[in-house]
């Protein structure tokens, strides 16, 4: 099994080989979710404001919102937009999604005020170049067109149901 700080460092470099290695390994599903919540920790750390009740809390959102991400991104990949070699499953999307977070690691730098807002901003785009290829790769894409419009797709309707999830638990109604 390949070190886990080799393959976020592999998956941060963009390495193409890494998507396709943990697409296929299984037993990287562990590995996958430690990154998840090594970046998500990273990012309340780096954010400056939130105590540890507040980076559990966006820990948990993104472990909830990484799964959520994988199964949108498997059914419209595979569903609404498969090329004819289009073959995966949540498991790979999962795998390959949570190496794609890597980049994120770099919010903790956030904490020194000053860089707060590039660091994120920097990051926010690494990663999301990564989650194009961590697709591209997880569902045999030829090119990455498609991979971006899965993406983009995926990414309005994951902010359609975190919205409606919201408004449903009272987040967005005024205290009474």
């Amino acid at each position: 099994m390949a070190s886990f700080a080799d393959r976020m460092i592999r998956a941060a470099k963009l390495d193409v080989n890494l998507y396709e290695e943990v697409e296929a390994d299984k037993s990287a599903m562990g590995q996958a979710m430690g990154v998840v919540v090594l970046s998500s920790v990273a990012a309340g750390v780096g954010s400056g404001e939130l105590g540890v009740g507040g980076i559990v809390a966006v820990t948990i959102a993104a472990l909830i919102g990484w799964y959520i991400w994988a199964f949108l991104t498997y059914l419209i990949g595979t569903k609404l937009l498969p090329e004819p070699q289009t073959r995966a499953d949540v498991g790979e999307l999962l795998r390959t999604i949570g190496f794609s977070t890597s980049p994120g690691l770099i919010r903790i730098l956030g904490i020194v005020q000053p860089l707060a807002g590039i660091v994120f901003f920097v990051a926010s785009i690494w990663m999301l170049v990564a989650m194009v290829i961590a697709v591209r790769q997880a569902l045999d894409y030829s090119g990455t067109g498609r991979a971006v419009g899965v993406c983009a797709i995926g990414w309005i309707v994951y902010v359609l149901i975190v919205g409606l999830l919201v408004s449903m638990l009272g987040g967005g109604a005024p205290p009474a």
